[in-house]
């Protein structure tokens, strides 16, 4: 399978062969492509639910092109108006694919500088508050539910600072909100008189809605020409309603790839972007640890890890090379893996317009796997039980006015599960906890710290050595964010994950007001980070994850260093 089959291409996957056209073969007798356009919800489970209202996606593209005229007349009366920047408020689908967008595409003159903020973390939040002259700003406020809760604290307190700030406006009128019909955000922009709301179509869920108001009406703010987005993915959905031959299908060829593949334990995707498209990454991290980490299955995407020799790899690794046509920045490395036989995927686009058939390409690659896995792509059912716990510590801050405290510092005998450390022995404690790697595991390093450039260059090198020590895939996210992205894997796969969070001193804090406009707060971004890091913790404790913790105190970097071995 070295031959380029419509857009993909494919080497060292001999071996395979003989799986991917069975599973070809099945979707094929079943008549799976003419049922997933038909949207039969009966390809996926027996049970309707969270499937049947979820495949709104596969008309986005067409649907979204009768609405482009009314979102460009939008940008272009913000624009008239003196707006120069936009900043949004949002969580995993609601943010990734406006992120993708932004990193990739460069602001058009007389456009808006676009930022995104998905992160509790009091820092973070200040630092693009500085950025921002509130006169000039409009807020995009992204859930789809309307009741995300990181989304809606963000909201109250830019609300509070635009009301507070010299702006001639009405507070309301800097603010935009794209949820979906009847939800508590709706009601609130309605009350608030936002300058618009626009209505995501319900049957479509978020890590699905790049393609939709959710993907598209921020990137339109920043001069990205988004009907060009939506012509490319038109015609990669053309190309995915082929049915025979299948091969010729992109997204039944990739997918049954993808599902053949975690199959035969290679069921780690490690991803390699182009650097001009490298944060593309991150929303393809959502779509399939979101998608297939659940009923004891899981393809774990593996993104931003810095490439290696290739006999530094696992066995249980795959690769997928994402790479732009002139772009030659990675060949070297290629070439290693493709000499050392190891399976290699490799998709070319054109330009950066092409994202938009890659959005559609790889969300029916990943309804497909799932077919395959025998498992729901679009539902999610352990994201529940880390927002419980978080709201159980919440209550009990409430009434206590505080968190429960950090324990004293670990024993070694509680280090075969998981353990919690203080400052003392932390090396020692990383060394037992490491001790219980196996052939297959992963290991996941859960960041619960500031998003800055010097806090993600620390985290690297320590993914880089527990890599090297280890010969595991790493991954890397920060919290909350990761919660809504690989959150639903860590609880879901068959539990070879090895998870270390990491906590620091928060030597800033800022108040969340309890309603927008009210001077009155009952809780912080300061508190809503720790309860939210707490609660995953106690989450995957209970379902008896191996995990530690360790606080890093006010220096992270320092704080590392103590846990590093020599």
């Amino acid at each position: 399978m070295s031959e380029r089959i419509s857009v993909i291409q494919t080497e060292n996957l001999q071996i395979f062969e003989k799986a991917i056209r069975k599973s070809l073969d099945k979707i094929s007798h079943r008549n799976i492509i003419a049922r997933i356009w038909s949207k039969d919800w009966t390809v996926w489970k027996k049970e309707k639910r969270e499937i049947s209202n979820r495949l709104g996606w596969l008309l986005s593209p067409q649907e979204m092109t009768k609405k482009q005229p009314q979102i460009e007349k939008f940008v272009q009366t913000i624009r008239e108006e003196g707006f120069s920047q936009a900043l949004l408020l949002g969580m995993g689908g609601s943010s990734l694919a406006p992120e993708v967008l932004s990193n990739v595409f460069k602001t058009q003159k007389g456009y808006l500088d676009l930022h995104i903020l998905d992160s509790t973390d009091p820092a973070a939040i200040l630092s693009i508050k500085n950025k921002l002259n509130p006169q000039r700003t409009l807020f995009i406020v992204s859930s789809k539910s309307g009741t995300t809760v990181e989304t809606l604290s963000l909201f109250n307190f830019f609300f509070n600072w635009v009301s507070e700030s010299s702006s001639k406006r009405e507070p309301g009128s800097h603010f935009v909100a794209i949820t979906d019909p009847g939800t508590p955000l709706e009601d609130i922009a309605r009350n608030l008189g936002f300058r618009a709301c626009y209505l995501g179509d319900p049957e479509i869920g978020g890590r699905f809605s790049a393609l939709s108001p959710f993907g598209l009406v921020p990137s339109a703010l920043k001069g990205i020409e988004i009907q060009k987005i939506l012509e490319k993915s038109q015609e990669m959905a053309a190309l995915c309603q082929i049915s025979s031959p299948l091969q010729n299908n992109p997204g039944a060829f990739l997918g049954a790839i993808l599902a053949v593949l975690a199959e035969a334990s290679r069921d780690k995707a490690t991803f390699i972007l182009s650097p001009k498209i490298e944060s593309f990454g991150f929303w393809l991290e959502q779509l399939l640890a979101e998608s297939t980490g659940k009923e004891g299955k899981a393809i774990l995407p593996v993104v931003g890890e810095p490439l290696t020799r290739p006999d530094a790899y696992g066995d249980d690794r795959f690769f997928v090379y994402l790479r732009l046509e002139e772009d030659k920045t990675y060949e070297p490395a290629i070439n290693a893996l493709i000499g050392a036989q190891w399976p290699l995927i490799t998709l070319t686009l054109s330009d950066i317009y092409e994202l938009g058939s890659q959005f559609f390409l790889w969300e029916m690659a990943t309804a497909i796997s799932c077919f395959l896995l025998g498992i729901n792509p679009f539902d999610q059912p352990n994201v529940e039980a880390s927002k419980k716990k978080t709201q159980e510590i919440l209550k009990i801050y409430k009434e206590k006015g505080m968190l429960y405290p950090e324990k004293p510092p670990f024993k070694e005998r509680e280090i075969s599960l998981y353990s919690e450390i203080a400052a003392t022995s932390m090396k020692r404690g990383f060394e037992l906890f490491l001790a219980q790697a196996r052939p297959g595991d992963y290991v996941a390093i859960q960041a619960f710290l500031q998003p800055c450039s010097e806090i993600v260059e620390a985290l690297q090198s320590l993914r880089v050595r527990l890599r090297d020590k280890t010969k595991l895939a790493v991954t890397v996210g920060f919290g909350p964010r990761f919660l809504h992205s690989t959150g639903q894997l860590h609880k879901g796969d068959r539990g070879n994950g090895l998870f270390i969070q990491l906590v620091a001193a928060d030597l800033l804090d800022l108040p969340i007001p309890d309603q927008p406009g009210s001077p009155h707060s009952t809780l912080s971004f300061r508190v809503l980070k720790e309860a939210q890091a707490r609660g995953d913790w106690e989450t995957l404790k209970e379902r008896g994850r191996r995990v530690i913790r360790f606080h890093l105190g006010e220096n992270v970097r320092e704080g590392l260093k103590k846990i590093m071995w020599d």
